[in-house]
């Protein structure tokens, strides 16, 4: 009798303790930042994610207070940047960039330097526009017309991505298909532009940013994006699943990551600040010119649209009879 009594008094308690850290948790993220935030870039200077971080750095440091400084990290498939953000282990160190840079990692390599689990999403920013490009001197004017030459052609028409998660993506839908493209490999994207420019290459999966002034030019046409919903930048160009190819659909998700123990108070306020810097037209229209659709998200939100990318890109892995691989 004296246990039974004595439950409420416990549960009352263990309430206002659970109580009193949550207050806490909401008092340290109201405190934060104590000291200059930095910004760690899975791409180079002047790509559409670090001219979005710049951009929205500038606006953070005046809200927060603080510098906010963009640290470029490119090459080795992302790693570089992931393992000086893991490695840094300090909750003003963010890592900000594209969600493939990380979403295709158990595909692409035997064993993996890091924990994917300390990638915690804490922001979505943007969608980079990923689009397919053709060389109007092979005159097809769709992923209809292409892929049926491509099938009366077994073997006479290449292909290449920029990305290990586009790259398998693609890979997948020709082979459940048995569409027999020759997929040429690219260390250096600019190679590939010139060739996809020039004919030699006949399809170009790449950011719409890389494209562009070839495509205004009129040396390469844009048959497709691969976003989940057509935009105003390009229109008139349909999605991937518009043009009757939803396998193809692949959002090019940029955002911002924290450690895994950073409180959801502080990360929900990261994203809550996040959201109120893109507020600003004028970040939303340079953004838009470097091909980024600006689709600001919760920690939540974000968290789900990487699920479903990793969730897809496990789905074509199967198609290919690639295993995971472990960190």
């Amino acid at each position: 009798m004296r246990l039974i009594r004595t439950l409420p008094v416990a549960f009352a308690a263990c309430g206002l303790m659970l109580s009193s850290l949550m207050a806490l948790a909401q008092d340290a993220a109201k405190a934060w930042p104590q000291r200059p935030v930095k910004f760690i870039l899975t791409l180079g200077p002047g790509s559409g994610a670090d001219i979005g971080a710049r951009l929205i750095a500038d606006k953070l440091s005046a809200r927060w207070g603080q510098p906010v400084v963009v640290e470029n990290r490119p090459g080795g498939d992302g790693f570089v940047a992931i393992n000086a953000f893991v490695s840094a282990r300090d909750d003003h160190t963010l890592l900000f960039g594209p969600a493939s840079s990380f979403t295709a990692h158990p595909y692409l390599h035997e064993k993996l330097p890091y924990d994917p689990r300390d990638l915690a999403p804490v922001a979505r920013v943007s969608s980079t526009l990923v689009s397919i490009s053709v060389p109007p001197a092979l005159g097809v004017n769709s992923l209809k017309e292409l892929f049926a030459m491509a099938r009366a052609q077994p073997g006479k028409l290449n292909w290449a991505t920029i990305t290990g998660a586009t790259d398998l993506i693609l890979r997948a839908y020709l082979t459940k298909t048995g569409i027999d493209m020759a997929r040429v490999p690219y260390r250096n994207p600019v190679q590939a532009l010139t060739d996809a420019a020039e004919g030699r290459l006949h399809l170009y999966w790449a950011a719409y940013a890389i494209v562009r002034a070839q495509a205004e030019a009129g040396k390469l046409k844009v048959i497709a994006i691969t976003a989940s919903e057509p935009t105003s930048i390009l229109p008139g160009v349909p999605t991937v699943a518009q043009a009757g190819f939803p396998d193809l659909t692949f959002d090019g998700l940029v955002g911002i990551y924290s450690t895994r123990d950073t409180p959801m108070a502080l990360r929900e306020r990261i994203a809550a600040d996040v959201k109120a810097a893109l507020a600003d037209p004028a970040i939303v229209n340079r953004l838009q010119a470097t091909g980024q659709v600006v689709v600001p998200g919760s920690a939540a939100e974000f968290a789900a649209s990487i699920d479903r990318q990793r969730a897809a890109v496990a789905e074509v892995a199967k198609v290919l009879g690639i295993k995971a691989a472990t960190h």
